[in-house]
């Protein structure tokens, strides 16, 4: 308990300490934040990638979507009664409690569309967060999941089972079109998640943003947080608002103003019609260093 005592106090100081710089953002990628932990070179993810077991602190988001780490990580059980959490090979079924809390209620929601048992929850984030030893640039401060496409039919999958089974394909022509398997219950799961208040985006792939748009009647406020993006074909990517009194969690800039349908179109035409390739595109990034996250993610890697 002293130790713990300890580290919390720790992780306090940072903090208190840590200054903070807004950049602007990206739909996926979220923010850019200062760090105090200047000289410290290791790169993240071989630093968090590893870690096992969550920081036993206060839970806390730090830092942004896409750079930072998550102190009092909450595990979501691997079974319940509307859910199972896939690839436990990956342990990346962690979150802050906003989004446990979250996916047991949009799994209730979705056991109630016919032929759905729930939902087969894919990647949340480490038990610590930070960036990860493959894929996804977001997903470190534990607000962050993705769902899958694949209707479960049933919730009693064994572990390999969850290695071996793979979620099913929504798109075609490279994510212009929605597949006639985009089904009536698809949208109605997508659209409870968009209209949680706790939401601040869904990701998807452009063609089912289009097929949202032209499904949807009456209310139509929350097609504004579903945005399309690359690569969102298997599942939708659900990532919330920063929890109130989060003070160092930084949320991303608000959609634009409207339903951003029109948006979605002007995708779904650029994949039909390519533009032409960028004459100067941006250098690749390299791996995050500990110095480029928030410096109170030192105190969180080094918790019990």
């Amino acid at each position: 308990m002293i130790r713990q005592t300890v580290f919390a106090l720790a992780l306090l100081a940072g903090l208190a300490a840590c200054q903070t710089d807004r950049a602007s953002n990206d739909e996926e990628g979220g923010t850019s934040v200062s760090s105090q932990t200047a000289g410290d070179s290791r790169i993240a993810k071989e630093v968090f990638g590893h870690i096992q077991g969550p920081a036993h602190m206060r839970p806390d988001p730090i830092g942004s979507y896409a750079k930072g780490c998550q102190a009092g990580a909450e595990e979501l059980p691997e079974t319940g009664p509307t859910w199972q959490a896939m690839r436990l090979s990956r342990n990346r079924n962690w979150g802050q409690p906003q989004l446990v809390d979250f996916l047991k209620d949009l799994s209730a929601f979705a056991a109630t569309q016919p032929g759905w048992q729930g939902l087969y929850v894919g990647d949340m984030s480490q038990p610590r967060g930070g960036p990860m030893l493959t894929g996804h640039a977001s997903h470190q401060i534990g607000l962050d999941a993705d769902i899958w496409m694949l209707p479960p039919d049933r919730l009693n999958l064994s572990r390999q089972e969850r290695e071996d089974l793979s979620s099913i394909r929504m798109d075609r022509n490279d994510g212009a079109y929605a597949v006639d398997g985009f089904s009536t219950a698809h949208m109605e799961v997508i659209k409870a998640a968009a209209s949680d208040p706790r939401v601040a985006r869904i990701f998807i792939f452009a063609g089912g943003k289009v097929a949202l748009c032209n499904w949807a009647t009456g209310d139509r406020s929350w097609l504004r947080n579903v945005r399309p993006w690359a690569g969102h074909n298997y599942h939708f990517h659900v990532r919330l608002d920063c929890p109130a009194g989060a003070s160092y969690c930084q949320d991303q800039d608000p959609p634009p103003p409207g339903d951003g349908c029109a948006d979605a179109q002007v995708w779904v035409n650029n994949i039909l019609n390519p533009p032409p390739p960028d004459p100067n595109p941006a250098p690749p990034r390299g791996p995050l260093r500990m110095s480029q996250l928030p410096g109170q993610c030192a105190a969180v890697e080094t918790a019990n």
